[in-house]
């Protein structure tokens, strides 16, 4: 078999390998979505000023924003946020390019 082969067969197994371990942790973060949305919307709704408690869930919710689930409510708790602690957050939104951002990813994580 040649090297190119090989380097293909290698690639392919090890791509097949990442996505099966990835597919539980977005599992997770899908459940983890699931059960923080709710809270987001609650938060929102109340016109919640609790900012310990919007806090944690853009905490819970930040590790999920990767996924559209867990992105949006993400998105509208921070709106709602921003309205009674903007520098919070912007922290919050830095942490979401810092983590998430694609763009950011591909440039190194820095923005100009």
């Amino acid at each position: 078999m040649s090297a190119t082969k090989q380097q293909s067969g290698t690639y392919e197994e090890t791509l097949i390998t990442l996505v099966d371990l990835i597919a539980p942790l977005r599992d997770l973060q899908r459940q983890k979505a699931a059960a923080y949305a709710p809270v987001a919307q609650r938060l929102i709704h109340s016109r919640s000023c609790n900012e310990s408690e919007i806090e944690h869930t853009l905490d819970h919710l930040l590790d999920c924003a990767c996924i559209p689930e867990g992105l949006a409510p993400f998105k509208a708790l921070c709106r709602h946020y921003w309205q009674i602690n903007p520098q919070a957050t912007a922290e919050y939104v830095y942490a979401y390019r810092e983590m998430w951002d694609s763009e950011n990813a591909q440039s190194g994580g820095h923005t100009s």
